[in-house]
């Protein structure tokens, strides 16, 4: 590795106040029993939280951020275990709502 190189600033990463929005929630769906485990990755292009109801599977939803889309459709983007977009915009706790529908359940 060559002297003065930093691999944190080739990848992009939540802020703190991002990851709060997110951890807050995850942990509303933990409580509710839809969600289980959770992994991050911070890769070059995008950093995505991805959200698992087991360990062993594929993720459900992946939340992501990509600064480069920042001025066009949004940085950020709920993605479902299909690959489709279901939400995406400038403000994450906004594109975050479409995950707090599945709270809202009928009552039998």
């Amino acid at each position: 590795m060559p002297f003065g190189f930093n691999a944190d600033q080739d990848r992009v990463a939540f802020d703190r106040a991002e990851l709060g929005v997110i951890l807050s929630l995850y942990g509303r769906m933990v409580a509710a029993g839809e969600w289980r485990d959770y992994a991050m990755s911070f890769l070059r292009e995008a950093a995505v939280f991805s959200v698992f109801r087991r360990a062993a599977e594929h993720p459900l939803y992946r939340i992501e951020k990509r600064p480069r889309l920042r001025t066009a459709q949004g940085e950020y983007a709920v993605i479902g275990m299909d690959g489709r977009i279901l939400k995406r915009g400038h403000d994450l706790p906004v594109v975050l709502r479409v995950l707090e529908k599945k709270l809202i359940r009928p009552v039998d």
